[in-house]
Order: C-alpha cells, then sequence, then structure tokens
C-alpha cells in the first residue's frame, strides 16, 4: 500500500466513526422523541377517559334533588349486589364494581375515581378504570384498608405522572404556601361523602423489612390511643413546616401516597383527618 493510500485511509476512518456516531444519536433522538410522544398521548388518552367517568356522577351541585337522563328523580342511595351504595356513583359502580370512591382536592389535578381489588391489591397500577393498559393506571385503596366500616386509616395509592396528572400535584404541598390554599379533601365513597383536612405532608421512603423506622403504610386500625398517637406524632414530625391542626384517638384518616424521586423508593405522602 502506498503512502499517499495509507494516508487517505486514516482520514477516512474518523469521518466513518463520525458518520457511525451521528446514526446512533438519531437514532436515540428518534426513540426518545417516539417514547415521550407515546407517553404524553397515552396521558392525555387517560385524561379523556376520565373526563367521561366524571360524566357519569348523577350529582346535582345546587342541592336540589338529582335527576337521571331520563329525568326521574334519583334516591340518594340505591341497593345494588347487596349492598346500600349513593346513587350518584351508581352509574360508575355499575361500569366497574371495583369502584369504591372519588377523591378530589379543589384547585388541584386530583380529581380521580377510586378502586380496590382485594384479590390483586396492585391490579390497577397499570390499568385504568376499565382494566385496559394503562401508564397512568388507577387511583386505588390499599387492600387492608376498610370503606364500608372505615378503617382508622384509608391508604390511598396514586402514581406521580411526569405529565402533572394522577397524585403528581401532592409534591407541590412542599411549600407550606400551597397547603395553606388547598387544605381540604373530597373523599366520597359509595357509602357516604367526606370531607379531609390535611394534617401532615411529608417526603419518606419505602424502608428495609429489617428496618425499625417509622413506616406510614403499616397503619390501618389503632390498638388503642397510644398506637393512633404514635403515627400522629410520626407524621407531624416528618412534615418540613408546622400545620396547627392534628388528630386525637377516634378521628378517621386518609393517607394519601405517591412516588417521589428524592431517594431510593422515595414517597411523597399527605395525611388528613374527616371533619364532615
Amino acid at each position: 500500500m502506498s503512502n499517499k493510500e495509507s494516508n487517505e485511509k486514516k482520514k477516512g476512518m474518523p469521518k466513518f466513526v463520525y458518520t457511525i456516531l451521528m446514526l446512533v444519536f438519531a437514532g436515540i433522538a428518534c426513540y426518545c422523541i417516539y417514547y415521550l410522544a407515546d407517553y404524553y398521548l397515552e396521558n392525555k388518552k387517560s385524561e379523556d377517559k376520565y373526563d367521561e367517568l366524571r360524566n357519569l356522577i348523577i350529582e346535582d351541585n345546587t342541592g336540589e334533588p338529582a335527576y337521571d337522563d331520563e329525568g326521574n328523580e334519583v334516591p340518594a342511595f340505591v341497593e345494588v349486589d347487596g349492598k346500600k351504595i349513593q346513587a350518584k356513583y351508581l352509574n360508575l359502580y355499575n361500569r366497574n364494581n371495583s369502584f369504591v370512591a372519588w377523591i378530589k382536592i379543589e384547585g388541584t389535578g386530583i380529581d380521580y375515581p377510586v378502586v380496590q381489588t382485594p384479590e390483586d391489591e396492585e391490579y390497577y397500577l397499570r390499568r385504568d378504570f376499565d382494566g385496559n393498559k394503562s401508564t397512568a393506571g388507577t387511583v386505588f385503596v390499599d387492600t387492608s384498608s376498610d370503606i364500608e366500616k372505615p378503617s382508622d386509616n384509608i391508604l390511598i395509592y396514586g402514581h406521580n405522572m411526569k405529565a402533572g396528572t394522577m397524585f403528581h400535584d401532592l409534591l407541590e404541598y412542599d411549600d407550606e404556601d400551597y397547603y395553606k390554599e388547598h387544605k381540604y379533601i373530597e373523599f366520597n365513597t359509595i357509602y357516604g361523602d367526606g370531607t379531609y383536612e390535611i394534617i401532615a405532608a411529608f417526603r419518606t421512603n419505602i424502608k428495609a423489612a429489617d428496618d425499625d423506622g417509622f413506616k406510614y403504610y403499616q397503619f390501618f386500625d389503632a390498638e388503642n390511643e397510644e398506637e393512633f398517637n404514635y403515627f400522629i406524632d410520626n407524621v407531624k414530625a416528618l412534615t418540613p413546616y408546622e400545620i396547627p391542626v392534628t388528630a386525637e384517638y377516634g378521628d378517621k384518616l386518609i393517607t394519601l401516597s405517591t412516588c417521589s424521586y428524592h431517594t431510593d423508593e422515595g414517597r411523597f405522602v399527605i395525611v388528613a383527618k374527616k371533619i364532615e
């Protein structure tokens, strides 16, 4: 091989490598664009379905009797499958009998149906309300929580979606001013309505089985006042600002939990007590 040919080959190598790298980077960029587009399109599809579900609630906010689509007055409660449930949720319950409640925080994006599946707690982790595959999943209740005869604490899970949906807005409670503007949670079950006031908001994480640290996700019913106060004292201590409202033994609580990425197995948690 002549020196000229050798030099030309050496000069050609960087260009060849550059071309390959550019193709690789272009492929990665295309994949990322596709992934993000698919993610946000799926999220929009999910939110459109939740808009549809909201319209299935039979409710008249004027305080007057509610009426169905045919103009018939709807009683407050109806019996379905041996259960006496709120009539306003009849359409949702008939569509999916795993439906147990609706949760809403005024002024936030949190406004969703809630399900519970005792036979498989995480069934709706990656499924929508109708059981179809969905990254956003459906807000669901821990199987150790009792909805009908409310346990001392009802634990509710929802995804922290990058698109800002599901339980993403819970992370805004890092800010004390945000808490002050959004103190109340509507948690209306098929058995009755409830308004809850937030008493704690904090970051934490899921502990190892042999870790003796406080595990908020293991509290459902207090055996005694001491156990109840232990839970309250810990969630208050973890809250980074002062919330003057607290809870006393005998109060009913809900705990909202979502993923947080401040640490491994991180979680952001809201605890609220029933006030009406």
